[in-house]
């Protein structure tokens, strides 16, 4: 795996596939600019080797040239984060971008307008990729987020620098972080998986049975399990297509001797609302009008022991409705003992969506070991699928 490591940028000009597909507000202020402070290593490494950085990404879905998805809303933030000064231009290829790219001096930063607003950048059009592996000496890859796309700048550009491109160390490290899961973690390994439905996570469980010694099921995924094996769910979520397919899943962790557990108990409530009455139940004997919305006291103690034992832990997916505060317990207590056991030793792992966003509204998330940055690449991974970003740089 060939990173930044196996290169000097001395007067190199490194063209730089980021992430910057950061949310912007109505006055297009940058939000949440975790993704530029991700990029900001492999950035500042380049710079201090005497290289100058030639920034590429996209933002959003734009119709065309739209100014409400253009980069340059964002260049200002870029260069707050980096401290060094970022030059910006209104487009990604042609001769002024050539132009602008051949003129960057060891040190300096160009950004270049959202890759988006040409349609050979999702179709991976080979022409468009040509054109963009004319700015730089090296390709450096440093984007997860976009990793399980085959997009030129993710992809096909990688094509025309057969000797000089690399990971960047943002990417390098979600790979290892996965690796780390998945192929050499200490055991006992856990995962949790939670969220809405089974159909969304088949693939991944199917994949990690092999790598496992617990897996923890919560969310609403679990009560199409609890369905399945006979128990009463009232209104709860349950996807009764997949129940036979929850009964297989429990009998291949048995065959692989991977120990899955399921709440015991839960926080039901009469309403899908903040304010609606709430009582803990069994959580196989759910009457109707009521529906499960947060893990029960009961399974939260189980889940922290289990979750003490373990010394590698993926979580992906919360244990409740936690965008309801009345419902957000369980999947702060699960926080609470991933971050003690992290602390502890063990190594952790948080990615996909729903996760990520618990973990950064909950504080924890300096107090796991890594939180991925990618949701769709990071599930992809999880399957066990190949990456097109990420084999374009190991070919």
């Amino acid at each position: 795996m060939r990173t930044l490591n196996d290169f000097n940028f001395e007067n190199k000009k490194a063209l730089i596939r980021v992430d910057f597909n950061v949310p912007l507000n109505e006055n297009f202020e940058v939000t949440d600019a975790t993704r530029i402070v991700s990029a900001k290593p492999t950035i500042i490494k380049i710079l201090e080797d005497g290289g100058s950085c030639i920034l590429m990404s996209h933002l959003g879905r734009p119709k065309g040239f739209q100014d409400a998805f253009s980069l340059g809303h964002i260049a200002e933030k870029v260069e707050d984060i980096l401290g060094v000064e970022v030059k910006f231009i209104k487009d990604c290829v042609g001769a002024e971008v050539e132009a602008a790219a051949a003129s960057l001096e060891p040190g300096q930063v160009l950004l270049l307008e959202n890759l988006r607003y040409y349609k050979e950048e999702t179709a991976g059009d080979k022409g468009f990729a040509e054109q963009l592996s004319k700015l730089g000496d090296v390709y450096v890859n440093d984007a997860f987020g976009t990793a399980h796309r085959a997009h030129a700048s993710t992809t096909i550009v990688a094509e025309f620098f057969p000797e000089n491109k690399c990971f960047g160390s943002l990417l390098a490290q979600e790979i290892e972080s996965i690796e780390k899961v998945m192929k050499t973690g200490e055991k006992p390994v856990l995962a949790i998986l939670g969220g809405a439905k089974v159909s969304s996570k088949i693939t991944i469980i199917e994949n990690i049975l092999d790598k496992v010694d617990h897996l923890i099921i919560g969310g609403g995924m679990s009560f199409t399990f609890v369905k399945a094996q006979g128990g009463k769910i009232g209104n709860s979520i349950c996807e009764d297509d997949k129940m036979p397919l929850a009964l297989d899943i429990l009998k291949q962790a048995k065959e692989k001797n991977v120990q899955v557990h399921i709440p015991v108990d839960v926080i039901a409530a009469d309403d899908f609302s903040n304010d609606a009455n709430t009582q803990i139940l069994d959580i196989n004997d759910i009457p109707d009008g009521w529906e499960g919305v947060d893990a029960g006291p009961k399974s939260r103690a189980q889940f922290h022991d289990i979750v003490m034992q373990s010394k590698t832990i993926l979580w992906n997916g919360p244990l409740g409705v936690f965008e309801m505060e009345s419902f957000a317990g369980g999947t702060i207590e699960l926080g609470n003992s991933i971050a003690e056991a992290t602390k502890n030793g063990a190594f952790s792992l948080v990615g996909g969506g729903d996760s990520v966003a618990a973990v950064k509204q909950f504080g924890f998330e300096n107090k796991v070991s890594y939180v991925s940055t990618g949701g769709g690449a990071m599930l992809e991974s999880l399957e066990g699928k190949t990456l097109p970003g990420i084999a374009a740089i190991l070919e």
